[in-house]
This record gives C-alpha cells, structure tokens and sequence, in this order.
C-alpha cells in the first residue's frame, strides 16, 4: 500500500512539472530573443549537404571583401575629413588583412611538400593580404599626419620600409614620408644630380 501511495504521488508530480512546462514559450522562440541571434542562419547547399560554408562568405569580416570594406569606409571617412573615424576603420581594415596573411602563412607552410597547388594558392593570398596591410598601414599613416601626429605616422611607415623593401614603390614612398617628416634627413631615391655627380668621382 505504501508503494501504490509512493506511485501516486511521484504520477501526480510527474504531471505538475508537465503542466509548468506547457506554459513556458518554445526553445526557439527563447533562442530567437538572446542577443546576437538575429542573424539568419544560412541555408545549405542541397546540391553539396556535406558543405557547412556561408553561402555569403563575403558577408565576413574575417576575409578581404571585409577589409576592402572598411578600406572603403575609410576613404569616405577621410572625404568628409573626419580622420577619427578614417583611423578606426583603418585600423580595422589592418588587423583584419593582417590576421588574414597569418593565416595563409600557416597554411602555406602546413601544405608544402604534401600539394604543392594548395601551398601556392594559400602562398599567393599571404602575399596579396600583406600588400593590402601594407598599403592600409600607409593609408593610417597619412591620416595621422593630417591629425598633426607624426608620433603615430613615424613607427608605421617604417613597418612599411620593414615589410615592403626601400626599394619597392610603397617602401619608396613611406621613407618620402619620413624625410617630409624630418625623421630621416638622407632623401632616398637620390636625384640624378646626386647620382652624376657621384659617378664622377
């Protein structure tokens, strides 16, 4: 008798917790309602079910289409001449291609020797992601020296020179910064003045 009793009541109990559950509102309502969540999720490819990707990849920050975007922010930026916002979305545009070309870096160097097509292609975008950098890095540069900051400018061009080379056009142009700055005081390329004269000796 006491087991039936037992039975009883654990039955009841077990309908009590139904009963509450029924009032509470769905999971993917309450999924729908936490921040962040509003995204829609991306349907899959019925073609290729085993593929996972974003069918709108470029829709990523984390690629270049979302660093050519905040490039292009920040060109808008600097045409309105509000550097403030032009330097946040450079800055922006520089971590993300620079994050990029570690990426491809590693993947370049996890492929060698096993495919040499993978390892080429992962090489080619390490160095295009770079450029990118580089040339977003320049882009910050300038905008700190219209905001009448050269401490800013002086260290990132001569990341420039460091990553692109003196002698490449980039390379050439940072280091022309740095002698408008006053940092340097040897001017690089030396006029043909310099060069006649200095075949003659």
């Amino acid at each position: 008798m006491n087991t039936a009793a037992a039975v009883t009541s654990m039955h009841r109990a077990f309908l009590s917790v139904l009963a509450v559950l029924s009032l509470l509102p769905p999971v993917n309502a309450q999924v729908s309602q936490l921040p962040g969540t509003n995204r829609q999720l991306q349907p899959i490819d019925p073609n290729n079910p085993n593929n996972l990707r974003p069918v709108t990849e470029n829709n990523s920050l984390l690629s270049i289409e979302g660093g050519d975007r905040l490039m292009k922010d920040a060109e808008q930026a600097v045409s309105a001449q509000n550097y403030t916002l032009a330097a946040k979305k450079l800055q922006e545009a520089r971590q993300v291609y620079n994050q990029l070309s570690n990426f491809y870096q590693d993947l370049n160097a996890s492929f060698s020797g096993i495919d040499n097509r993978v390892s080429d292609s992962q090489r080619q975008k390490a160095l295009l992601t770079a450029q990118k950098r580089d040339e977003a890095t320049f882009q910050l540069a300038l905008v700190h020296r219209a905001q009448n900051q050269p401490e800013l400018a002086v260290p990132l061009l001569i990341q420039i020179i460091k990553s692109q080379n003196p002698t490449r056009d980039l390379g050439k142009k940072a280091y022309k910064q740095l002698f408008e700055l006053g940092f340097v005081d040897s001017p690089y390329p030396r006029g043909s003045g310099s060069s006649s004269s200095s075949s003659q000796k």
